[in-house]
């Protein structure tokens, strides 16, 4: 809902595209500083623990925004400031979130774990875009932070619920340091399967990225109101939960490498015929089509970058793949206010389609392994649980 949200805020505050950049930015550049640490904290201490201070944070700076708004004291620039501080929060909630999944469950039921949590998020991504329209035509903008903020005790109890987890690690042996940040840059950079897969998804978010055009493509393009705005946002989660669904029950995923690529040229397929979408139905279709296969291209790609990655390892693989899947959204939102504000936002969206299309075929270029992936190769994830 927040996310979203914001957005709208904006909108409301300005009618300039180039606005929107600033969340980009202030989203993209506390991932940069502090990514490659939170990798070696989510790797030193207990990830349970990293999460529960995460999220209690990102409950209070939820609260502030919804306090400030309701007094009337927000701007665009506090928007800005409590976003990039939520951003630092998340930076280090994200390695510790994605280093857990697996020791929770066994190796071969990974890639039906990320399916699972996979839908459990968007089912949520679906619910919260549209639930903010209704809640802002009725309550205002400032509803919508206040039940973001409460909504974090459910997380919390969940984590309570969880129990200890184990992990593959000696806590607090290594620390943080300089020579473990380097120990992971060199396991990526070492890894061709990995680190292809992190330039793709870097480079496909980057061009694609339209969501933070959608309060222009709402309101200038289809000419729909806040409630009809919420149910655009929610379209690509629409998508999502069905692939996701779908891939859960699929008991072992092969293929995984053509899969993967084939599902980002679907993604920049559908971005551009939602740039060119003038009716509600064809752009909101659209929008379900590149969730869809975002979806199937975040599972395959996370199940692949986790089995490959001992234990040891995954929160610096994490942390460094969190610069290239927040990178790429984020810088991406900047390209695409600045080329909105300079071209009109149809043309920012549909050459974004076009530039994640090229892009993919350079990667496959490049990195030719990648499509000969199958996803039975052997293994160097240790997964703590039986």
């Amino acid at each position: 809902m927040q996310v979203w949200a914001i957005f709208w805020h904006i909108r409301t505050l300005t009618d300039q595209p180039i606005a929107i950049s600033g969340v980009g930015l202030a989203r993209i550049l506390p991932v940069i500083f502090f990514s490659l640490v939170s990798g070696v904290v989510a790797d030193s201490y207990n990830r349970r623990t990293i999460i529960f201070i995460t999220q209690s944070g990102a409950a209070v700076l939820a609260l502030i925004l919804g306090l400030l708004t309701l007094i009337g004291r927000i701007n665009i620039w506090y928007i800005y400031l409590l976003t990039a501080i939520q951003a630092v929060v998340m930076a280090f909630d994200g390695p510790a979130r994605a280093a857990l999944i697996p020791n929770l469950v066994p190796v071969d039921d990974l890639a039906n774990a990320f399916s699972l949590n996979s839908i459990a998020f968007q089912a949520g991504s679906v619910l919260g875009p549209a639930l903010s329209g209704f809640v802002i035509a009725a309550s205002g903008q400032a509803a919508v932070y206040i039940i973001n903020a409460v909504s974090y005790i459910a997380v919390i109890v969940a984590l309570i619920l969880i129990g200890d987890v184990p992990q593959k690690v000696e806590l607090h042996a290594s620390g943080v340091s300089s020579q473990s940040i380097r120990e992971g840059i060199r396991f990526i950079i070492g890894k061709p399967i990995i680190f292809s897969s992190m330039i793709l998804d870097f480079i496909a978010t980057f061009f694609a990225s339209a969501n933070t055009l959608m309060p222009f493509v709402a309101n200038d393009v289809l000419h729909v109101n806040v409630v009809a705005y919420g149910w655009l946002s929610a379209a690509q989660s629409v998508g999502a939960v069905i692939a996701g669904v779908v891939i859960s029950q699929v008991h072992q995923v092969r293929k995984q490498g053509p899969l993967f690529l084939v599902a980002v040229l679907i993604f920049g397929l559908a971005t551009a015929v939602f740039g060119a979408a003038t009716s509600f139905v064809v752009a909101w279709s659209a929008l379900a089509v590149t969730g869809a296969a975002d979806a199937v291209s975040t599972i395959i790609r996370n199940t692949i970058r986790q089995l490959q990655t001992p234990d040891e390892m995954r929160g610096r693989m994490t942390s460094i793949n969190q610069i290239f899947f927040n990178g790429g959204p984020q810088l991406g939102e900047f390209e695409a206010g600045a080329v909105a504000q300079l071209f009109g936002t149809p043309f920012a969206i549909i050459s974004g389609g076009i530039g994640c299309m090229v892009g993919l075929g350079l990667v496959i270029l490049k990195w030719p392994r990648i499509w000969k992936y199958n996803g039975d190769e052997p293994m160097l994830a240790g997964v703590g649980a039986g």
